[in-house]
C-alpha cells in the first residue's frame, strides 16, 4: 500500500512538472545549395554595379550624377539580394565576411567551417567575375576587357581600410546585438553611404574588386590595382574583428561584487 501511494505521489509530481525543452538547432541548407547562392547573389551584386555605372555614364557625363546612380542602384540591389538569399547562405558575397565569420565562431560553433570556406570564396570570385561579364554583355559592350581605371593612390587604399572595417563592425555589432534581422537595410544602407564618404568609393570586398577588374568601365579597377585593394581590405576586416571585441565586450554579471 505505501510503495503504491509513494508510486502514485511520484507519479503526480512528475506529471506536473512541464517537460524539459529540447534544444533546437537551426538545419542548414545543404552546401552546394549555400555556394549557388554565394555565387548568384555575388554575380548578381557586380552586375548591378557594372551595369548601373554603364547606363549612368550613358545617360550623363556629370561624373556626380553617374556616382549617384551607381550608388543608388547598389544599395536597392544589395538590399534585396540579403534579404533573398540571407536566409540560404547568410548572404556573405565576400571572402573577408566569411573568413571573419569563420574566425568570430572558431570556438563557439555555428558559423562557417573551414572546408565551407574553401567552397564559398570561390564561388564568390567566380560569381563577381561572371557578374561583370554578364553586365558587359547586356550594354554590349567587349565581354572581357581589362580596366585602365588606376586606383593605386595611397588615399584610395586608406578608403577601403575605411571602408571594410566599419562593414565588418557593423555587420558582426548587429550579430553581438542580436539584431541580424535588419542587415539588409543596414549594409545597403551603409554601402550606400561609403560610396560617398570614402575616397575609394568603397570595394571592401576583394571576390568584387576582382570581378571589376575584368571591365574597362565606369566601375572598373585596373588589374595592377587589385592586390593593393585587397591588402587594404584584409587589413580593414581585421581592425574591424577588433572594434566589434573592443566596442561589444560581454556584459558583467549581475551579481558580481562591486
Amino acid at each position: 500500500m505505501t510503495r503504491t501511494e509513494g508510486s502514485a505521489t511520484v507519479e503526480s509530481a512528475t506529471a506536473a512538472e512541464p517537460p524539459t525543452p529540447k534544444a533546437v538547432v537551426p538545419s542548414r541548407r545543404p552546401l552546394a545549395a549555400r555556394a549557388a547562392a554565394e555565387l548568384v547573389g555575388t554575380a548578381a551584386l557586380v552586375a548591378v554595379v557594372v551595369g548601373s555605372g554603364i547606363q549612368a555614364t550613358d545617360l550623363t557625363q556629370d561624373v556626380g550624377l553617374q556616382l549617384l546612380a551607381n550608388s543608388l542602384a547598389t544599395v536597392f540591389g544589395l538590399g534585396i539580394l540579403i534579404l533573398l538569399l540571407g536566409p540560404v547562405s547568410g548572404a556573405h558575397f565576400n571572402p573577408v565576411v566569411t573568413v571573419a565569420e569563420w574566425w568570430s565562431t572558431r570556438r563557439t560553433g555555428g558559423g562557417v567551417t573551414a572546408r565551407e570556406i574553401g567552397v564559398y570564396v570561390p564561388a564568390q570570385i567566380a560569381g563577381a567575375i561572371a557578374g561583370a561579364i554578364l553586365a558587359d554583355a547586356m550594354f554590349g559592350e567587349p565581354l572581357v576587357e581589362w580596366s585602365t581605371h588606376d586606383r593605386s593612390a595611397g588615399h584610395l587604399l586608406l578608403g577601403e581600410v575605411v571602408a571594410t572595417a566599419g562593414l565588418i563592425l557593423l555587420i558582426f555589432g548587429l550579430a553581438r546585438t542580436d539584431q541580424l534581422r535588419f542587415a539588409p537595410v543596414a549594409v545597403a544602407s551603409y554601402i550606400g553611404a561609403a560610396y560617398w564618404f570614402t575616397s575609394s568609393t568603397s570595394f571592401a570586398n576583394p571576390a568584387v574588386t576582382i570581378g571589376r577588374a575584368f571591365t574597362d568601365t565606369f566601375a572598373g579597377i585596373a588589374p595592377s590595382s587589385v592586390p593593393g585593394f585587397i591588402g587594404m581590405q584584409v587589413i580593414g576586416a581585421v581592425l574591424g574583428l577588433a572594434l566589434v571585441a573592443l566596442l561589444f565586450m560581454p556584459a558583467r554579471g549581475s551579481g558580481s561584487a562591486e
